[in-house]
């Protein structure tokens, strides 16, 4: 039976600044009702699988989770990498955890991130697939490449094999399955004549980073080729602990892992390397010209999120969470408002807004990692104004959510209800506050907030005091485990 393992690192620099570090692309719907994430778990409907496995880092778990309780999924597992340390050792992980269970699935491993319009497809492709891994063979699947892309990886193909344990490939080919072929070589990302002589070719494919292969294999593979980052994951694997919803590793042991992708470590190396074709209309969605071309445009070629008005405007994609956004006489550019920041550039130049992140960086700017809402397992808040000495903030609380019993140094606060109800504990006094109540909280005060109505509770928050960063926060307990 088939063990999905979905990847859910990475930052997604080059679609800032939709998204941030503490909330990447792969959390946001860029190209529909649900996130990227939840649409890689819904694509596996249909498909006879076990309880999936997503990975992710440490700061993301609980967006994970929730948008996991979100599909109603259950017995779905979170497995947590304490840093990113590349797909080699995270695919090392889920192998070393389904092994020590006494099975021996086949990993499908998939990215998080991804879009796949065409989703029949994608399952016969891995039913194909399926044959080849349970004999042995560890399967990538290659795209069929509708254009001279230079910002993929390719793979060439080698001989046909057969694609199915009891035919030839010419019984195959007669059946109406596609062919699948050895891997003749990973090619790295090429420029825009190697690309177009790849796709005259007719031999390459795009590198999707989809794989299926027998958790076992995999692992003999990686021992014989990367002993190092096998013996580092399996110290890593072998006290597993249990917080929450999620799946806790060694720290210091993963830490001492060498860094290495799937490719390197693997799949260039091993002698059973095979390459399934498929054409599901798939798209990494790595930059915005990417999510223009996979989104639904109107009459002018264009892709408008949001409040957006245009007139004689074409070839646009413009996505507004806050503010109205007009454009007029202009096309073939990508405009994104957020709250904290906007981003224009034109759309053949947007592989290249990882410079603006790289500079954000170097000036040690927030907007790298957060937006300007932010998402914690309780609720969210949204940074509505600050300055010196105050900080204004909306926060909400979801029914039955309680933020840790804490204390600041070096700030009061000042919470007034707008929705619903709280109850709050000052020094271990409770009292309960409704629609335009509020209430005081001096410094050093050890304090609780806590929703125990059936709707969402909302309430403004006005810090005041000499220092206001999140790090000014002691906590004495915590119904979330970040004591």
């Amino acid at each position: 039976m088939l063990f999905p393992i979905i990847m859910a690192g990475g930052m997604g620099t080059r679609l800032w600044p939709l998204s941030r570090s503490n909330y990447p692309k792969q959390f946001i719907p860029l190209c529909g009702e649900h996130s990227m994430l939840q649409e890689t778990l819904l694509r596996l409907k249909g498909l006879a699988h076990q309880p999936a496995m997503v990975i992710c880092n440490e700061d993301n778990r609980f967006i994970t989770a929730e948008q996991v309780k979100q599909l109603h999924i259950a017995n779905a597992q979170i497995l947590l990498e304490p840093a990113g340390r590349n797909t080699a050792p995270a695919i090392a992980l889920a192998a070393f955890t389904a092994v020590a269970k006494g099975d021996d699935p086949l990993l499908l491993v998939l990215a998080a991130d991804h879009v796949i319009q065409n989703v029949p497809a994608f399952h016969a492709a891995v039913a194909q697939a399926t044959v080849l891994a349970q004999a042995g063979k560890l399967v990538t699947f290659g795209i069929v490449p509708g254009h001279a892309e230079t910002g993929y990886g390719y793979i060439r193909r080698g001989e046909a094999v057969a694609a199915n344990a009891a035919n030839a490939p010419e019984q195959s080919a007669q059946s109406g399955e596609q062919s699948t072929y050895a891997v003749a070589a990973f090619v790295e990302k090429p420029d825009a004549a190697t690309a177009q002589g790849y796709l005259a070719s007719g031999e390459y494919y795009w590198n999707s980073g989809m794989f299926l292969f027998k958790a076992s294999r995999y692992l003999v593979e990686l021992k014989l080729h990367r002993p190092d980052i096998y013996q580092a994951c399996e110290r890593a694997v072998a006290n597993l602990t249990a917080d929450l919803d999620f799946i806790r590793i060694d720290k210091e042991a993963f830490l001492a892992c060498p860094d290495d992708s799937i490719d390197y470590a693997v799949m260039e190396k091993t002698q059973d390397a095979v390459v399934v074709p498929l054409d599901a209309g798939w798209n990494d969605v790595g930059g915005f010209a990417a999510l223009w071309q996979v989104a639904t445009k109107d009459a002018e070629n264009n892709v408008l999120r949001g409040e957006v008005f245009s007139h004689n405007s074409h070839d646009l994609y413009v996505h507004s969470d806050d503010k109205m956004v007009a454009t007029v006489g202009v096309s073939d550019l990508v405009i994104v408002n957020t709250k904290d920041a906007i981003l224009v550039a034109h759309k053949d130049c947007t592989q290249d807004v990882k410079h603006i992140v790289n500079q954000l960086k170097a000036a040690e700017r927030t907007e790298v990692n957060f937006h300007r809402e932010v998402y914690r397992p309780w609720g969210k808040y949204d940074s509505v104004d600050n300055g010196q000495r105050f900080q204004v903030k909306r926060i909400t609380v979801k029914p039955g959510a309680k933020l840790s019993v804490q204390m600041h140094h070096h700030r009061a606060e000042h919470w007034i209800v707008v929705a619903g109800t709280a109850l709050v504990t000052i020094d271990g006094k409770d009292q309960y506050l409704s629609e335009n109540q509020s209430v005081y909280i001096p410094i050093t005060a050890v304090h609780a907030l806590e929703n125990p109505g059936k709707v969402p509770l909302e309430l403004i928050e006005v810090q005041s005091g000499s220092y206001l960063g999140e790090d000014d926060i002691v906590r004495f307990s915590d119904k979330y485990g970040r004591v």
